[in-house]
């Protein structure tokens, strides 16, 4: 008798030793250092979602379109490449789903107009405007023609030479003042962080040095935030590709990636990370 292992026990043995896609999510949010609400936050997806498919378990998204967008928008928030987690997805699930084919368009002989009923309302004020009108134009006529009288004739009056009067003249418009910066000076004893969501949204979280939470949730496309510390400000970025930082004044001309999570810290004076 072999003692060797059967074919139905190499099935219990992954093909490969990558890790599933809920386990790859999970340990780039936890190396990220962002939680489940966090990332729940960032993305809109449901915090039970986020729970479920960290587990594998996709049957809460609603069929395979919405798990992949669910899986997409979350590998994005945690700095993850979607399309190789939606192809071991596709994969595991018996590949892309087909495209839901139209419905078939209604032919036109199918809709046929109900007939219109006659208007009688409108007729009747028809004839009555057009009589109306008939008889006004025939009893102007007559009056016209019974009129024989003529008119004496005479010298015309002189008329009088008029005097222009003189148009007043339009004040000329002032001259625009050039306007000051449109960034406004900061305050040397505070530090000063306004960041704008340019072309995208972005989770974003705000501490003082103290630990105070200033801000912690979604900025979204072109809003823009202001916060103010005497010593130090923390920042986390969820989403730092489209984000544009101005510290102390002077814009921060780091380049981040989108999908990217950057973790910074700016104190008082010229701008540094820290």
């Amino acid at each position: 008798m072999s003692i060797g292992n059967s074919p139905e026990d190499d099935r219990n043995f992954p093909a490969d030793d990558r890790d599933s896609i809920g386990r790859a999510l999970q340990q780039a949010r936890i190396s990220a250092g962002l939680t489940v609400d966090e990332v729940s936050a960032s993305t809109r997806v449901r915090i039970p979602i986020v729970h479920a498919i960290e587990e594998d378990d996709f049957s809460r998204c609603g069929g395979d379109v919405y798990a992949r967008g669910h899986i997409r928008t979350l590998a994005r928030a945690v700095g993850l490449d979607p399309a190789v987690l939606i192809e071991q997805y596709d994969a595991d699930h018996g590949g892309r789903p087909a495209p839901t084919p139209a419905a078939p368009l209604f032919e036109a002989e199918r809709i046929r107009p109900e007939p219109r009923r006659p208007n009688w309302t409108a007729a009747m004020v028809a004839a009555i405007v057009a009589v109306v009108g008939f008889a006004g134009f025939t009893m102007f006529n007559g009056e016209d023609g019974k009129t024989t009288g003529a008119v004496a004739e005479g010298p015309a009056p002189e008329k009088k030479p008029t005097t222009p009067k003189p148009t007043p003249t339009k004040p000329a418009d002032p001259k625009p003042v050039p306007s000051e910066s449109a960034i406004a000076a900061v305050p040397k004893d505070k530090v000063t962080v306004k960041m704008t969501a340019v072309d995208d949204k972005s989770w974003i979280s705000a501490k003082a040095h103290d630990g105070k939470l200033l801000f912690d949730g979604l900025l979204l496309k072109g809003e823009s935030k202001t916060f103010q510390d005497d010593e130090r400000i923390d920042l986390i970025l969820g989403n730092a590709g489209p984000i544009e930082l101005f510290v102390n004044g002077k814009k921060i001309e780091d380049t981040f990636e989108s999908g990217q999570v950057e973790r910074l810290s700016y104190t008082k004076g010229d701008p540094e990370a820290g």
